[in-house]
């Protein structure tokens, strides 16, 4: 004899409908909370197009890239300094000094002096320079540049000190509160409150700059 199923009462339809619509109402709930988590993670780099800024520390990083590209715009450059003596400066290299927290610039220099006859002597110029926040300008500046080192090929042993000196000016009139990144207006202003940029630290490849609520 052939046993028959019996059909699924109403209320076991009801249930298993009730179990598979929780089912579904839970898998939405994860989607949701993974898609907020992911927002979260996201946040801190989608904050800028420029400068990333860290929702969880409140610092702004500029990368190597982004300071190169801003001090490249400096250069090349020519200075005169009456009819004697003329310094032309190129391609720029940045480094980066976390323990006495300055940037390094080192620049292809050439040194013309019509008191000296021949080619233009051609050598290196390295300036260090401190940074600093200018709130009018809205800026990251290049601050109080000393010059590191002078190396010109064939230049007399007699003329150092007067080289050095060139160089200390060169430093002062190149790049001195030179700037190299500038806010946004609101990259100042986050949630619903005005913010501003307080300690600036150099870091091995790049800045950070904190940013404090005003």
């Amino acid at each position: 004899m052939i046993s028959r199923r019996k059909p699924l009462t109403t209320s076991l339809v009801d249930t298993i409908d009730a179990l598979e619509s929780a089912v579904a109402s839970r898998r939405d709930a994860l989607r949701i909370t993974a898609a907020g988590l992911l927002g979260l993670t996201l946040a801190p780099l989608m904050r800028s197009a420029d400068a990333a800024y860290n929702i969880w520390t409140g610092e702004y990083t500029m990368t190597r890239k982004e300071i190169e590209t801003a001090i490249d715009k400096r250069f090349p450059t020519t200075l005169n300094y009456g009819q004697l003596l003329s310094v032309a400066l190129a391609h720029p290299q940045i480094g980066f000094n976390p323990q006495t927290n300055r940037i390094t610039t080192q620049v292809d220099a050439q040194v013309q002096n019509v008191l000296l006859q021949g080619q233009p002597l051609a050598g290196v110029l390295a300036i260090s320079s401190a940074l600093k926040y200018d709130p009018v300008k809205r800026a990251v500046l290049l601050d109080n540049p000393n010059v590191e080192r002078v190396d010109l090929n064939g230049m007399p042993a007699a003329y150092s000190q007067q080289l050095t000196s060139v160089g200390g000016t060169v430093a002062q009139q190149v790049l001195n509160q030179y700037p190299i990144y500038t806010f946004k207006p609101e990259q100042l202003r986050y949630g619903g409150r005005d913010v501003e940029p307080g300690a600036i630290t150099v870091l091995p490849d790049g800045i950070k700059v904190e940013v404090k609520t005003k």
